[in-house]
């Protein structure tokens, strides 16, 4: 495996230029795309801009609370707590050259700015034809909110810059354009009863969601099998909060070797979803609670089937090992997997086919703006290409019925009809 945090700041991991060589071009926008389908995207990201925190953390934390600096290169940083956190844009490079690809930019106006401001957003969104759309946090707090609470050691300043995080994606984000952004929150990690309280708390404002991390062993955290975890899932399955497992939010990559190139990181980036999901479905987590709803989020759908199919075989092999026994689950893994497991895909021709094995009701898609797999600017060919053939039902299903239905995210019914409704 191999750090995100140590890829992001490796100047060899592309060809892209760095520093003072950096070559920054902003393409022209591209024409509004012709809309087949009426679409939410279940995984987009968002490069938090630099008022995020401004007047969102009590008065004593103003010198500490994350501010965007210049540097003496010309480049932009993050400051949260006298650490350097030097990556605002985290791959923010839709509407730039592919040769230009890679973990920056490192100014705001290097970013198309629809990366971090909300009104543009939206434009992109219609230009894209994305009628809706669930968005991650980007490097500053990390994808399941570790870094705010993990680089600082005042756990007063962590929670209240979580707070101020979730503050303003509810208020200026999702709450902008309520109608268009499904709102998903940041955890509190570092005392899962207070994190189950925040949860509770979320869901009665607004939140639909929450980002949390595949692995939290992996961040020094206890791991998903202690039982550390069960009052937030609690809290989660009890008022219908989605627990959204983005791939990287452990804080890593698999990968082989160390001297592996590039592509090997970029090519497995996916594999954390699969190990993610037979780690959750054996910790029991969904079996102690039976209406807890899992997202395999970037994790794409061509390993599903075959994992089901494992999962069967494995079965003879339940009296061996005791673990599932030992659950008191009446249901076999196979059956608890379709039932409290969801998955996005972005580009999985191959695999749609299999939506019948895999679960027409557990499928959905998604867009990925700004990072550089975004199928932005031409979602809508790309979707209409790779699942234009199958049936009218389980287009619609996986186009926006299964998103809407499991973030409670109601689509009106003229854009239901009419793709060109908004």
């Amino acid at each position: 495996m191999k750090s995100i945090d140590e890829l992001a700041t490796d100047p060899d991991f592309t060809t892209a230029k760095t520093g003072a060589d950096r070559s920054v071009t902003l393409l022209p926008d591209p024409p509004r795309a012709q809309r087949h389908y009426t679409v939410i995207s279940v995984d987009d990201h968002i490069v938090e801009p630099p008022d995020t925190f401004t007047g969102r953390l009590p008065r004593r934390f103003a010198d500490r609370a994350p501010r965007v600096v210049d540097t003496d290169d010309g480049g932009q940083t993050w400051v949260y707590d006298g650490q350097v956190l030097p990556n605002v844009g985290f791959n923010a490079v839709v509407g730039r050259p592919v040769a230009e690809y890679g973990f920056e930019p490192v100014r705001f106006d290097e970013m198309r700015r629809g990366a971090w401001d909300i009104h543009e957003r939206i434009k992109d969104m219609n230009l894209n034809g994305v009628y809706a759309s669930l968005n991650f946090p980007s490097f500053l707090p990390g994808f399941a909110g570790q870094r705010l609470q993990q680089v600082t050691n005042d756990r007063d300043l962590a929670l209240a810059s979580v707070r101020a995080w979730n503050d303003w994606h509810l208020e200026v984000w999702a709450g902008s354009y309520p109608d268009r952004i499904i709102a998903c929150q940041l955890p509190w990690l570092l005392d899962p009863g207070l994190g189950a309280a925040m949860i509770r708390e979320n869901a009665e404002r607004g939140f639909h969601a929450v980002t949390f991390t595949e692995n939290p062993a992996m961040l020094g955290l206890p791991s998903i099998h202690s039982g550390h975890w069960d009052p937030m899932m609690a809290a989660c399955a009890e008022t219908g909060t989605v627990v959204n497992l983005h791939i990287g939010s452990s804080g890593s990559s698999p990968s082989t070797t160390d001297d592996a190139p590039s592509d090997v990181v970029g090519v497995l980036f996916f594999a954390y979803a699969i190990s993610a999901a037979v780690d959750w479905l054996y910790s029991g987590l969904p079996s102690r609670f039976p209406d807890l709803k899992i997202c395999l989020s970037e994790g794409g759908i061509g390993w599903v089937a075959g994992l089901l199919d494992r999962l069967d075989h494995m079965l003879s092999y339940h009296q061996m090992y005791g673990t599932w026994q030992a659950m008191g689950e009446s249901h076999t893994p196979a059956e608890v997997f379709t039932r409290n497991f969801w998955f996005c895909a972005v580009e999985d021709k191959s695999s749609f086919v299999q939506y019948d094995r895999i679960g027409a009701d557990n499928i959905m898609l998604e867009a990925d703006y700004p990072h550089c797999d975004s199928t932005w600017p031409h979602t809508q060919q790309t979707i209409h290409d790779q699942i234009g053939g199958l049936p009218e039902d389980v287009v619609r299903k996986v186009t926006w019925q299964n998103a809407a239905r499991l973030y409670r995210h109601p689509v009106p019914v003229h854009i239901q009809q009419n793709p060109d409704g908004f």
